[in-house]
């Protein structure tokens, strides 16, 4: 863009993005004062419709994009739908709470304004999840779309945003920019009105919400480390390790990207990884595929989100029909082996490690390569095991005997459950934790002298009072 027309045009991104987040600041005032009982009545809404539409808008993500394919966004979009109400109780998040030993009432207070960024490669489950646990907060949010991904995008932005205002949102309480670029993303992030910023995308998109100026939580890269302990049970996690990694063609950051097989039962997981339909790829053909997958500028975007067939068809080799994930065995971990680093595509590189010690070794280099903070995976009938991986890696979440899809996003554990996966300290990022709901909400709290004789249930009823009062 020229200079001289760089400026005209900030000036209208700048007042489309003022529009918004005026907007979004008054329906967020209004909808502070909402009861639990309202609350209730607009998310079960939205999951409702969100379920109804789950298929529609699976169908239309996969059709703009080319990433990903159909049954497995159904799938994302109901766990990111109808998975959230039933994980959480949304008086938690509205309802004030006495401590009666500690003499402390606390009041939760939502954040404001939120801008949620949408990525290209999960954008119908990241709106799905963003708006209902915003609504769930009585909070206000404007999403950016990749553009990308902007058609589908806009459109589940508007839907989840009619719905919800049928159900009584106030309006302007989901918004979204309408011609996503830089220069809109930037000033919705940097403005003072916004309280906070859900960061789903790039590397880049992620740093720009930390460098805004606002307080920001996001995710950092994943490459997830998995290790077969000779006490697993291996015909079971084969099969996990399978369908986790060919899950909508391993687009999730969760997806294991290498096995650290332990040599004792080597022979004995590549069969059973060969019976899941893990495929592995040897001589001539590992190279042109490291080849066509990593290209000097990163990862080849024609690969992304595509499934284990069509790129085995793109090289020029055969596989089984029932081909989920192509292995590669790989002898190094690091910066010289792209195998072992972040892949967004249903290839994984295999590697022998001499039990916990190798595990733990090549695991921690693949993380200090990139990865640091994501995820982990294991699968071991030990304990003691189990806990040495755990201590040992950089990682804040650890899926034991389960998919690392499921495991670290809260699916098939009791981590918390969503998307958006905070890398801790590790990562650089703000928060260690899935970002659930309760990260959108401040506790105001009233606290009394540790001696005081006050009347807790006086407090309870004030309490309830005062509720009423603002409903």
């Amino acid at each position: 863009m020229s200079s001289t027309n760089y400026q005209p045009e900030l000036d209208r991104v700048q007042r489309e993005v003022n529009r918004l987040l005026d907007r979004a600041e008054r329906a967020a005032h209004i909808f502070s004062c909402y009861t639990t009982e309202q609350v209730q009545q607009i998310v079960e809404a939205m999951v409702q419709a969100g379920k109804e539409k789950a298929e529609f808008y699976a169908q239309w993500l996969v059709s703009e994009t080319g990433y990903g394919n159909v049954e497995d966004n159904v799938k994302k979009n109901l766990d990111c739908s109808v998975g959230l109400l039933n994980r959480y109780r949304i008086a938690d998040f509205i309802e004030p709470k006495i401590d009666e030993d500690k003499k402390i009432i606390s009041f939760p207070k939502p954040a404001g304004v939120i801008a949620g960024l949408i990525p290209s490669t999960n954008p119908v489950m990241t709106v799905y999840y963003k708006a209902i646990i915003s609504m769930m907060t009585r909070n206000a949010i404007i999403f950016s779309p990749h553009p990308a991904a902007q058609h589908c995008s806009i459109h589940v932005v508007d839907w989840m945003a009619e719905v919800a205002e049928r159900a009584g949102a106030p309006s302007g309480a989901i918004q979204t920019i309408r011609q996503p670029s830089l220069l809109a993303l930037n000033s919705l992030m940097e403005s003072p009105q916004i309280s906070t910023i859900l960061a789903t995308g790039g590397p880049k998109r992620v740093r720009a919400a930390y460098s805004s100026g606002n307080p920001a939580m996001g995710m950092g890269p994943g490459n997830v480390p998995c290790f077969v302990h000779e006490s697993a049970d291996i015909e079971r996690a084969a099969a996990q390790i399978i369908a986790s990694n060919s899950f909508d063609h391993a687009l999730p950051c969760v997806c294991e990207s290498v096995v650290l097989a332990d040599r004792t039962i080597d022979s004995q997981l590549k069969e059973a990884l060969g019976r899941s339909g893990g495929y592995f790829v040897t001589d001539k053909a590992a190279q042109k595929l490291s080849n066509y997958l990593f290209l000097e500028t990163g990862l080849n975007p024609e690969a992304i989100g595509k499934s284990a067939l069509w790129i085995a068809q793109q090289i020029g080799f055969s596989v089984p029909k029932d081909t989920k994930s192509l292995l590669v065995e790989i002898d190094a971990v690091g910066d010289r082996e792209p195998l072992s680093q972040e892949k967004m595509f249903p290839v994984m590189g295999y590697i022998q490690v001499d039990g916990i010690e190798g595990a733990i070794e090549r695991a921690v280099a693949m993380l200090e390569t990139i990865g640091k903070g994501h995820s982990a995976v294991i699968h071991s009938q030990d304990p003691a095991i189990v806990a040495r991986y755990a201590a040992a890696l950089p990682v804040c979440r650890i899926s034991v005997n389960t998919q690392g899809v499921q495991g670290s996003s809260g699916v098939s554990t009791n981590l918390t459950r969503g998307p958006v996966i905070g890398t801790g300290f590790f990562g650089g990022s703000s928060v260690d934790d899935n970002i659930g709901p309760q990260y959108l909400i401040q506790w105001s709290r009233a606290a009394y002298p540790a001696d005081s004789t006050v009347s807790l249930p006086d407090m309870a009823e004030a309490i309830a009072r005062a509720s009423s009062r603002e409903a």
